[in-house]
């Protein structure tokens, strides 16, 4: 009995190896560089939802002013003077499905936030969409090394 006992706690053990980078394949967590190349966004947890923040521009001196770039294209005037880096991006987006979170994702480029959705497409890229109405446009973000 212990011979079967033991092949039987091998086999278990090794479709948990194998299994792993599977249930890893669909992760989304982690640093993400956007398509355009100017800015990393580290998603992780926050509670059962997932966060957003830039963590790198290739820019982070707004040439305009000599200071750090700040979310000058926030209508509120408030808003307008805080700084890119560290702002949360993804906001709300909780699982929706196998592989897709859904919430609101801020664009600094123009100072709104849209509905998105995100999926991880290869444990390389991250599929990013946002959407106005039925109108919806997207990016693949590649997994930051």
């Amino acid at each position: 009995m212990t011979g079967k006992l033991n092949v039987l706690g091998l086999s278990i053990a090794a479709l948990m190896i194998v299994a792993q980078p599977a249930l890893a394949a669909d992760d989304p967590t982690g640093t993400w560089l956007t398509q355009a190349g100017d800015a990393k966004i580290k998603v992780g947890k926050c509670g059962a939802n997932l966060c957003g923040n830039v963590v790198w521009l290739k820019q982070p001196i707004d040439p305009g002013t000599a200071k750090p770039a700040v979310d000058d294209k926030n209508p509120d005037r408030e808003l307008a003077r805080r700084p890119i880096m560290g702002l949360q991006l993804f906001i709300g987006m909780h699982p929706d499905g196998a592989n897709r979170w859904s919430g609101k994702i801020y664009n600094a480029d123009d100072g709104q936030s849209y509905d998105s959705h995100i999926s991880v497409a290869d444990p390389d890229a991250l599929k990013v969409e946002g959407c106005v109405g039925a109108l919806c446009g997207g990016e693949t973000w590649t997994r930051a090394k």
